[in-house]
């Protein structure tokens, strides 16, 4: 049987931008306590963050939780080139499917709201390296949180596994 552990020289990272609902973003931030990542929250959410819905959805996890905040996208673009992190937008008009894709270990996956998605400026000079799941022409989307622990956990397959 394989490890249970996740490993130490797992590196990726999620960043939500301006989120919207906070049980997804307690929900990702327990997946990120889980996998031991950080999770980045660009620009302003559309609640407080230390809300009790949070720290609901996170359970007794918050506090385990490395949150990095950047105050817009410009501040996390820039975080990003500092850091040698590679951007990896998660989007319905990706480029590549989510489980053909190949994840590197500074890559952070970033997502978009849950009413409008990602914005296009924040994506299309990154076009080769975004990606989308395969999902039914019935649904508009997959629930954020569902898609941020099928990819987070496709990278980690991905750098860990393979």
């Amino acid at each position: 049987m394989g490890n249970r552990v996740i490993k130490n020289n797992f590196n990726i990272a999620i960043a939500l931008y301006r989120p919207e609902i906070p049980a997804n973003t307690g929900n990702i931030g327990r997946l990120c306590v889980g996998l031991n990542i950080e999770l980045h929250i660009v620009s302003k959410p559309s609640f407080i963050i230390s809300s009790k819905e949070v720290r609901r959805a996170g359970l007794d996890y918050w506090e385990h939780l490395v949150l990095i905040k950047h105050e817009n996208e410009n501040t996390f673009l820039e975080y990003c080139n500092n850091n040698d992190r590679r951007i990896i937008p998660i989007t319905k008009f990706g480029k590549n499917r989510y489980d053909e894709f190949n994840y590197s270990n500074n890559d952070i996956l970033l997502f978009g709201r849950e009413s409008t998605g990602l914005r296009e400026s924040l994506w299309e000079n990154d076009l080769d390296n975004s990606i989308y799941i395969p999902m039914s022409d019935n649904i508009r989307s997959i629930n954020l949180s569902n898609t941020a622990a099928i990819t987070a956990y496709e990278a980690y397959r991905h750098i860990c596994l393979s």
